[in-house]
């Protein structure tokens, strides 16, 4: 966090000079409203009132948002490290560690494989994660939470523009925390730039973004004795830092994540007719390119090995996995207001994933060190509104290549007034498993592997209903069918030694069919400044073999009161809230790999997780008190996020969401 104390000073020295006054809100808790003050009198066409609507955040699929500056129960939720609703998660005791799934989600985003170590990349940004600005003037959004011990979590954003068709947004999310227990530590940093623009005819616009992205965390292997030292709740181990771990100093591990990404989708018009009166297109025609470029390591290191992963080929471990890809992306689009509009596209996808070296096995075998190749897709997008139906189509299939891919999105969705929508949605798919189930190589003799010829294709199909009221509550059903489920687990032909329990871990594909179906329904019960917010979601598996675990049932309750307090110059809430799910076999976690794999002997969960927090608004800043787990000392020491990886004790943290304007 050197930079802490520096992007500060430059983010918030444009906003010393911030000639914006708000103008008080029509209603209470309303997204607050801006008007140009003082200086040269604007031109006519910025002598408006500019609202906060007219800050714009534009997201990877082209939905558009306005900056939210209100306090809501959901604005609670997603005040966290990932600063999204982690509902279906289950941190681990730090922050910047994996998180455990408590709800799956099958659908690909991509049409390739990818890296793999995706308990490490919770915090990493993708393509899809990355968003757009159009704003009026200068905008800064600064989130600060407290982490756990010597560090802190700054995400501060910057976006301004030079016109109003040129837009430009600079980023960096950062963090350190040491930890309670022994080898704790992580920390990472997220670099992003956006920019965007379109011509002042409308006919050629891009976007584009670099990111540069490191995570870092060490690694102690989980707890030595769970039960002794931890589960009995001896006071001698309350100071959790004395808890003996798997590693120590010695033979720490560390693991890490770094990539870089540069990104540009542009498109040009080659025929525009507009609307009588109106800058919207009535017809177009144009032609795009989309060009995505990045590099990325996973690296595991130890100064020495440990025979809790098994036996080595060299005592000091250097494991890295290299991954290079480029994509060029040429489209055509065709927009009528009266048929839609209609895509169609061509991919060249370029992958090298690849190691340092060759391993020749005892009996002559031999593991790659890489796999390269190009691959050649088509692909084609529609989108079409008929009165208050939406509806929307997206499809590609791989021509040539090793990895024989395909995907098809489809959805229909109907709105029948402001406050009911109802939306069908269908998923199909067909692709690689991740890189690292294809290969892999490791200092550690059993951590080497090649299943580019013998894995089969992951195929995906699943059908979603979801139903939105304002007055009954957000409903969703999924159902989703699996065939040829890869994952990670342990072998049982090894015989092992007491000590090595993550010495056989292996990638498996269950030849068998998988079924998920999960069901989630949100509903908020009010009554004067009290209200009671309700998640509760269900989930059911139907398999041969014991290879998916979830658990049942996840529920989150909220019971809070909001009011406004000091003659309506805060705005204030406060409550608590209670979250439990159904206890299962919990997946277990890996962290040579940096993935989480399934495991049949520890049923984990079960136990309540009770927070109190009061939250306020005093104008653009949001205020963040909680008491995280406060009953972790009179519940059970139950509480664990994955087998001999305790989830957190009682902590009290604080931060703040401030948004500056100018």
């Amino acid at each position: 966090m050197k930079y802490f104390f520096l992007l500060l000073f430059v983010f918030s020295f444009p906003m010393l000079q911030a000639q914006v006054g708000p103008v008080p809100p029509g209603k209470k808790n309303d997204s607050v409203r801006f008007k140009k003050m003082g200086g040269k009198k604007p031109p006519p066409s910025e002598s408006q009132e500019i609202t906060i609507k007219d800050y714009k955040i534009i997201s990877y699929q082209r939905d558009t948002t306005y900056l939210d500056t209100t306090l809501t129960i959901q604005k609670e939720y997603k005040y966290n490290y990932l600063r999204k609703d982690d509902f279906e998660l289950m941190p681990f005791a730090n922050v910047g560690q994996p998180y455990n799934k408590l709800g799956v989600d099958f659908e690909r985003k991509q049409l390739y494989p990818r890296m793999g170590a995706k308990a490490k990349h919770y915090n990493y940004f993708e393509i899809e994660d990355i968003d757009y600005y159009n704003v009026a003037t200068p905008m800064t959004d600064l989130f600060f939470k407290t982490t756990f011990e010597q560090g802190q979590l700054l995400d501060a954003l910057l976006t301004f523009n030079t016109s109003r068709r040129f837009n430009v947004s600079l980023g960096f999310k950062g963090f350190r925390s040491l930890g309670k227990y022994q080898l704790n530590q992580a920390q990472s940093g997220n670099f992003r730039s956006t920019a965007n623009y379109i011509t002042e005819n409308g006919r050629y616009s891009f976007r584009a973004h670099i990111a540069a992205q490191d995570v870092e965390t060490e690694e102690n292997g989980g707890l030595v004795s769970a039960a002794e030292q931890f589960e009995s709740g001896d006071p001698e181990y309350t100071d959790r830092s004395r808890v003996d771990t798997r590693f120590t100093s010695s033979d720490m591990g560390e693991n890490k994540i770094l990539g870089k990404r540069y990104y540009l989708e542009h498109q040009y018009k080659l025929l525009r007719k507009s609307k009588d009166s109106s800058s919207v297109d009535k017809t177009s025609l144009a032609i795009g390119h989309t060009f995505n470029y990045e590099t990325k390591y996973y690296q595991f290191q130890q100064s020495s090995s440990n025979e809790y992963f098994g036996d080595v080929f060299d005592s000091s471990i250097k494991d890295k996995a290299n991954l290079k890809t480029m994509s060029n992306e040429f489209n055509a689009e065709f927009y009528n207001a009266t048929l839609g509009r209609l895509q169609g596209n061509i991919s060249l996808y370029h992958y090298n994933y690849y190691f340092n070296s060759l391993l020749v096995t005892e009996d002559g075998g031999k593991i790659q060190s890489q796999l390269r190749g190009d691959e050649v897709s088509l692909g084609a997008k529609y989108e079409k509104q008929i009165g208050g139906f939406l509806i929307k189509g997206d499809a590609k299939y791989n021509l040539s290549g090793e990895l024989t891919t395909s995907i098809l999105d489809a959805s229909a969705s109907y709105r029948f007034n402001e406050n009911n929508k109802i939306r069908v949605s269908l998923h199909s798919s067909s692709r690689m498993p991740d890189y690292n189930f294809l290969l892999y190589q490791s200092d550690y003799q059993n951590y080497n592997w090649q299943n580019n010829s013998s894995f089969e294709d992951q195929n995906v199909n699943s059908l979603q209903v979801h139903f939105n009221a304002k007055k009954w509550g957000d409903f969703s059903a999924k159902y989703t069918n699996i065939d040829n489920y890869t994952y990670f687990g342990t072998d049982p032909t090894l015989e092992l030694v007491e000590n090595q329990e993550q010495a056989s871990i292996k990638p498996f594909q269950e030849t068998n069919s998988v079924g998920h179906l999960k069901v989630k329904y949100s509903k908020e019960l009010r009554l004067g400044s009290f209200a009671l917010n309700n998640t509760v979601m269900y989930q059911n598996v139907s398999q041969s073999n014991d290879v998916l675990n979830v658990p049942q049932l996840v529920t989150r309750n909220t019971l809070y009161f909001s009011s406004e307090v000091f003659q309506k110059a805060m705005y204030l809430q406060t409550g608590i809230t209670f979250k439990y799910y159904t206890s299962y076999m919990m997946d277990a976690y890996n962290p040579l790999l940096g993935e989480f794999y399934t495991q049949n002997n520890e049923e984990l969960g079960g136990y309540p997780m009770l927070d109190f927090f009061i939250n306020a608004r005093v104008q653009q800043t949001r205020i963040y008190l909680k008491a995280e787990h406060f009953n972790s000392s009179f519940s059970g020491y139950k509480f664990f996020s994955a087998p001999n990886y305790p989830y957190r004790d009682f902590v009290i943290r604080f931060g703040l969401v401030w948004n500056f304007f100018s």
